[in-house]
């Protein structure tokens, strides 16, 4: 038997030393062909070759065949790279507006306690010149790009002032030095009471450095003001730092509670992860809200508090993205983000796509059948499955909003039109609503957008088919009589769609006088999905 064992175990590792050595020479023979197809190319070719290029498309094409995270960054992108994984830039904390390369750039919206509306910068306020420069003939992005540098650095600009100040009229040309600082965009949104006064708010945007600690504090804070149930908001929040996540979960479970454990194949790739500290709201009543763009380390999250059954998770079903991303050093000063592992909620479940090259429009996952997928238990014997994000504890459907609004808000009709509310209106209350939708009617009349209904872009593509198959002449009555029946006229249109716009409106007219935090004040009220998900009772 001994010597049976013996042969079987040599056999085994005859196999696996035949497979790494077929491992390597296939990885090999790739490279080496790769440089002969690149020489021959380089001594060959009709044309000169842009090597460059060649490199970035064919770099591309190969990590596209692994994953739609793993990426290459060159040198020349790293800084923005960088930018990007951190949400910081050095400049002056402001949306600015230029509709049309001739003319001043306009500042369309401050953000609070930045260098912008510290040097008194509003929004309405044109800047004629930065740094001596005219901004007439500057593109958005030029001009944005003369506005960033490095933080301490200071950019000077000639700006005509929309409103009056301590000591220039409004009208006036004034000078105006802002010194850029490094901008870090808040993640923790906001955080507030709801209008029922015992049921507190957070919204967080991103898992960045700290937003952990933010959480605490503003747990602690709401606690204060009497708050016995909370809602954290995940929705279309797409991750972040996966320590965050598990700082988060830590303040509502119990001290060394794992909350996620990453598996991969490189040496150091596992890892277990868990709270390392006591929770401030252990048995507080705790409702998250998440959507189709809930991913990453949003899935960490709900999917551990759903895993120990403290925390009820509404919405619709996350995106389902369950892997870990490292960055790696490359020659060159370049650099590699490179999927290395995949993660797993306490139960046991990896919330990964099992097919993320086909997803739906928005990106999120489509319809996986059951018996693709395994099915897990939480702490309390609940039922819930892997293969594809967090399936809500109850699915609850986001508001729908018809194509025309969608056309007004995307074309920048609405934006356009409070930056001009704006400039007629010195100031509004913070509670604000919208009567003047006749006013906006009037200046939505005067711009092109697309006001079809979704009918009517169907018809218009069914009517382009038949065109192309030589059918439309033979059916002209039959198709003439029902794009009659569609057709609706730009005004009667927008009259129909009043419900559905005044919510959008009011909310680019707020933030231009109080900043961010007003206008989710302003979304929550018109947020049907949060107060169907509140009417639920918790699991």
């Amino acid at each position: 038997m001994i010597k049976k064992l013996s042969a079987i175990a040599a056999a085994a590792a005859i196999c696996v030393a035949a497979g790494a050595q077929s491992y390597t020479f296939d990885l090999g023979k790739w490279v080496e062909i790769n440089n002969a197809i690149l020489k021959e190319l380089s001594r060959s070719y009709v044309d000169s070759l842009d090597l460059s290029r060649i490199e970035k498309v064919g770099i591309s094409a190969m990590l596209e065949a692994l994953d739609p995270y793993t990426e290459y960054v060159p040198e020349e992108d790293r800084e923005d790279f960088e930018m990007m994984l951190s949400n910081t830039y050095g400049g002056i904390g402001a949306l600015i507006f230029k509709p049309d390369v001739k003319g001043p750039v306009i500042i369309n919206e401050p953000y609070e306690n930045f260098p912008a509306s510290k040097s008194g910068l509003v929004s309405g306020d044109e800047i004629l010149f930065i740094d001596g420069v005219s901004t007439d003939g500057l593109t958005s992005s030029e001009s944005s790009e003369r506005m960033r540098g490095k933080p301490g650095t200071t950019v000077k600009f000639k700006v005509r002032k929309l409103r009056s100040g301590d000591t220039w009229k409004a009208g006036d040309i004034v000078d105006v030095d802002v010194v850029r600082e490094r901008i870090v965009l808040p993640a923790v949104e906001y955080v507030g009471m709801l209008d029922d006064g015992t049921t507190g708010y957070i919204m967080l945007s991103r898992f960045t450095d700290g937003v952990g600690q933010q959480i605490r504090e503003g747990i602690i804070e709401l606690q204060k003001k009497g708050m016995t149930r909370l809602v954290l908001d995940l929705r279309g929040n797409g991750g972040g730092l996966l320590s965050e996540a598990v700082n988060i979960v830590s303040l509502f479970v119990p001290k060394g509670s794992v909350v996620v454990t990453a598996k991969g194949r490189s040496e150091g790739s596992d890892n277990t992860y868990k709270t390392y500290t006591e929770p401030v709201a252990k048995d507080l009543p705790l409702l998250i809200m998440v959507d189709s763009a809930s991913a990453s380390a949003s899935e960490i999250v709900s999917g551990a508090l759903q895993d120990y059954d403290r925390a009820t998770i509404a919405g619709t079903r996350t995106y389902g993205k369950g892997l870990v991303q490292s960055v790696r050093p490359l020659p060159y000063n370049g650099q590699l983000k490179v999927t290395t592992s995949k993660y797993y909620t306490p139960s046991g479940r990896c919330v990964q796509a099992i097919d993320y090259s086909h997803r739906q429009e928005d990106g999120s996952v489509g319809h996986i059948p059951d018996s693709l997928t395994k099915e897990f238990t939480t702490a309390h014997g609940r039922k819930v499955r892997d293969g594809g994000g967090i399936t809500p504890d109850y699915i609850v459907e986001p508001k729908r909003y018809s194509r025309l609004t969608y056309s007004v808000v995307l074309s920048g009709i609405v934006e356009q039109y409070a930056l001009e509310y704006v400039k007629a209106h010195s100031s509004i209350p913070e509670d604000f609503h919208f009567t003047d939708y006749d006013g906006f009617v009037s200046f939505a009349l005067g711009k092109e957008f697309d006001y079809r209904t979704s009918a009517k872009a169907q018809f218009d593509s069914m009517k382009k088919t038949l065109e192309e198959d030589g059918l439309a002449e033979t059916m002209a009555p039959q198709l003439s009589a029902l794009e009659a029946s569609l057709d609706m006229d730009k005004e009667t249109f927008l009259r129909l769609k009043k419900d559905e716009i005044i919510p959008f409106i009011e909310e680019e007219i707020v933030v231009r006088y109080y900043y961010q935090k007003a206008g989710i004040r302003l979304r929550l009220r018109y947020d049907d999905q949060l107060r169907e998900a509140l009417s639920k009772p918790a699991i």
